[in-house]
This record gives structure tokens, sequence and C-alpha cells, in this order.
């Protein structure tokens, strides 16, 4: 079992970090770069190609059952989900073949949207503690859900 974490503007780098190490699990922090590689050698910063969801294709091959994968991003999720994985987004929510495909719907929507109006960009609301409190609790249940599952 390991966490892959999609790192690339992640929220929860450091928390993720902090579960897997308390649950002695190796997390893999894949971006395209600029991410300062961690002193836990539980915790491997792998550094893909540069270029547009390079990352997301090395977690897609990589990740599957009994792996716990980080991301916010849908489509990637969607693979990672249909491979075996459990999917967490940044704030908690989990994603299943159960409402996978109603995130990518609504992530097609508010791309037209955001392609319709070019001015009514950037109007989500902001991380927030209780987010990262989500987070924290789920990234608990899944990994031990993981670990029962294998």
């Amino acid at each position: 079992m390991t966490l892959y974490v999609d790192a690339d503007a992640c929220p929860v780098k450091a928390e993720a970090e902090r579960v897997a190490t308390r649950n002695k699990l190796p997390m893999k922090l894949v971006c395209n770069g600029g991410l300062r590689p961690s002193q836990n050698p539980l915790v491997e910063l792998v550094i893909v190609d540069a270029g547009p969801d390079e990352a997301d294709k090395w977690i897609a091959d990589h990740a599957g059952k009994g792996d716990v994968v980080v991301t916010s991003d849908m489509p990637l999720a969607a693979k990672c989900v249909a491979s075996g994985a459990r999917v967490l987004r940044h704030n908690g929510e989990r994603l299943t073949q159960a409402n996978i495909g109603a995130q990518l719907a609504m992530r097609d929507l508010m791309t037209d949207i955001r392609a319709a109006d070019p001015f009514a960009q950037g109007s989500g609301k902001g991380f927030t503690k209780a987010d990262r409190s989500r987070f924290l609790d789920a990234l608990e249940r899944e990994i031990r859900a993981a670990e029962r599952e294998s």
C-alpha cells in the first residue's frame, strides 16, 4: 500500500506526510518540480517531465488496488477509482464509482461556463481549517480501509 499525492498545488502535503508517517506508509509526492524533497525516509519526491498531465499520467500508471490517492483532478481520480485505488480530494471528500461520474460532469459543466464567460473566474471558496481537518480524518479512515482490504 502506498499513498500517492498529486503534489502540484496540493494544500495538504504536510498533513498527508504526517498521516503517512504515523501509519508507517510509503508516500510519493508526484509533481513537475519546484518542491523541496522531504527529509522523511517514507516520503519520495517523484519529479516527472514538464508538460500537461504528466504527473497525473504517472500516478494513474502506478496507483492501484490497496493504494490511496490524494487529488482534486477529476480525470485522474476517475482513472484511479477504476484501477481500484481509494481516492480523496484535498477537502476530504471521497471519490468512488458511485460519485465520480457526477464529479466529471460537474467539472465539464464548469469548464463550459468559464469558457462562455471569461470574466467569471476565481469565484471558488478558499481552503479552510475545517477542510484541512476533514481531510486528516478522511485520510486516516481511507488508510485503515485500504489496510483491511489488503
